[in-house]
């Protein structure tokens, strides 16, 4: 028998979430869970088919693998095995490749394990509840999966097919069994969360807060974070929602990709840069002290030096308060791939710099408002040289003197200066 089991997960949120929900159902059948860097008899990694450096990081964890324990059984799963399971059968060491949603039977394919290398690509169109627990003072919760876009650069139909929902009352299920647990935050997520039940997010997050604002649930300080959300799919009504909320944090991310009409509809984006402007200034406009997060891809094919500036000068005009900046990777089965204009990889590094530093930027500014003002911060569990750190409602990321008492707790505090590695510095009120 496979004793020690070991995992590492590539991507975003929602595949973390989908990984403590694997790693339960090891526990349940009695392995030990060990860290990625120890040795285990079995090593699982959870794939991400968004960029090249996810496949490069995947190479990296099997040669880690192999060398903690020449004998493994590794296993790689989720949406790069889906996509691309020839390309991962050519990566020495790997012994099984299970895709999106076989993912979660993985212990019964265990059973039919060998050193030859086979793959187990059923591609169900099923909801898999998940959500992510271990060693966390916040947790993810799965909300939706699949994607029905159609974005000319995208994997993700393919590798977890059309947009898929669980239902409102088993959400809430799951969101008060993890705060019995002790968990303070919930991060909903998905691939396309405003897509919920087919756009009936607003309906769902009315009800979480409505069962939160129960009795037996009011005595305990919680709070409800939402990630990604489509700027199309986010409406006046959910950001009056959420505004007016107890539970819900001042805290958006809304993808933008390009600030270029003529790039968004190359990529098949469903908005336009004056919708986007929209939905910032309307934020702003009741929750000035908001933050907001944007994704930003450059290099796209046939994106001319006019269109990254327009991209450029859009972001540096509006208050975001950080960016995700990525470069345009080719993905095989995209619209994207065949495109004319293919943009140097040294201009797609270039760029990405220069946005990368525009965060910087927009980051320390965002900061710098928030000094002398008061917010309330979650603290987590890690005592890192004399220091507690934690998050405020709006996302910034606060330090103050170690307090045991402090674990886990969400506290009221006093925003104070800024320090050398970017951290603000906070008062317990």
């Amino acid at each position: 028998m496979l004793n020690k089991v070991a995992f590492s997960t590539l991507g975003c949120k929602l595949n973390f979430a989908e990984t403590d929900t694997i790693i339960n159902k090891f526990l349940k059948k009695g392995y030990e869970y060990v860290k990625f860097i120890s040795y285990a008899d079995l090593y699982i990694i959870n794939t991400c088919s968004v960029t090249k450096n996810a496949e490069k990081e995947l190479k990296k964890l099997v040669r880690i693998a192999i060398n903690n324990n020449v004998n493994a059984f590794i296993v790689a799963i989720g949406c790069y095995s889906q996509v691309n399971p020839k390309e991962i059968s050519l990566i020495n060491g790997i012994d099984l490749i299970i895709g999106s949603k076989e993912k979660f039977n993985i212990i019964s394919h265990l059973k039919k394990k060998s050193k030859k290398k086979y793959l187990s690509l059923i591609d169900k169109n099923l909801y898999i509840p998940s959500y992510s627990r271990l060693n966390r003072t916040r947790s993810s919760l799965k909300i939706q999966d699949g994607c029905d876009y159609k974005c000319s650069y995208c994997t993700i139909t393919k590798a977890r097919g059309f947009s898929i929902s669980d239902n409102i009352k088993n959400i809430i299920f799951y969101a008060k069994n993890l705060i019995k647990q002790g968990i303070k935050e919930i991060v909903l997520t998905g691939v396309n969360i405003g897509d919920y039940g087919k756009q009936n997010f607003l309906e769902l997050i009315q009800a979480i807060e409505l069962s939160l604002n129960e009795e037996d649930l009011k005595r305990i300080r919680i709070r409800i974070r939402i990630s990604s959300i489509e700027p199309n799919l986010l409406s006046d009504d959910i950001i009056n929602f959420i505004y007016k909320s107890n539970i819900f944090v001042n805290h958006f991310h809304i993808p933008l990709q390009s600030g270029s009409d003529e790039i968004l509809n190359k990529m098949k984006r469903r908005y336009s840069k004056n919708l986007y402007l929209e939905r910032i200034k309307k934020i702003l406009n009741i929750m000035p002290l908001a933050c907001i997060g944007s994704d930003v891809i450059v290099g796209f094919p046939g994106e001319k030096e006019k269109n990254f500036i327009e991209t450029y000068s859009l972001l540096s005009e509006i208050n975001i308060s950080y960016l995700h900046v990525f470069s345009y990777s080719e993905r095989r089965n995209t619209k994207a791939f065949i495109m004319n204009n293919s943009i140097s990889q040294k201009i797609r590094y270039k760029r990405n710099k220069i946005f990368r530093r525009l965060s910087k930027e927009k980051k320390k500014r965002f900061y710098i408002k928030q000094i002398n003002k008061k917010r309330n911060v979650l603290f987590e569990n890690k005592n890192k040289s004399g220091y507690i750190y934690g998050y405020t409602d709006n996302y910034i990321r606060t330090k103050t003197i170690w307090k045991s008492d402090l674990v886990n707790n969400i506290k009221n505090v006093t925003l104070l200066n800024i320090d050398d590695c970017g951290n603000m510095i906070c008062k317990i009120i």
